[in-house]
């Protein structure tokens, strides 16, 4: 497997298949995809791409910071450590760059991933009426970051 940044259209098919079944395509197509500043990893086995996930320029309370969006792998592929190395690889990428906070909104079965990878969860829990329950996470990087 390897990962690297891609193109914002490169995750639109995945993101799609794996978090917008049944929506239309557009649904997979987030605001912010476009903004230059946006990073969009993908994970490949084979040139396949198995999963990807974005950072969108944002805001948390007021100071700078990327929201992670779209993470998604292959349903077949869960659970074997792609999702964590899509994490640990786009974490390794920002250390050299001014922004520490990252935020998400993370479906909920999804939250004890996160926390795994030394996030928190910093709110009750709230419906996306296309995506289902989720909770807000954080997780702040070390200025000092290295791996």
């Amino acid at each position: 497997m390897t990962i690297r940044r891609i193109i914002g259209a490169d995750v639109i098919d995945l993101r799609h298949a794996v978090l917008r079944e049944g929506l239309p395509r557009e649904t997979a197509i987030f605001p912010g995809d476009d903004d230059p500043n946006a990073r969009h990893y993908g994970a490949f086995d084979n040139g396949l791409l198995i999963g990807c996930v974005t950072l969108h320029p944002s805001k948390w309370q007021a100071l700078p910071a990327f929201q992670l969006r779209g993470m998604a792998v292959v349903p077949d592929l869960r659970s074997r450590g792609i999702g964590q190395a899509m994490i640990e690889f786009l974490e390794r990428d920002l250390r050299h760059g001014p922004i520490r906070q990252l935020w998400c909104n993370a479906r909920v079965p999804a939250a004890n991933f996160y926390r795994r990878l030394g996030w928190q969860i910093v709110s009750e829990m709230f419906e996306i009426p296309t995506a289902g329950p989720h909770v807000k996470m954080t997780r702040t990087l070390p200025h000092a970051y290295s791996s």
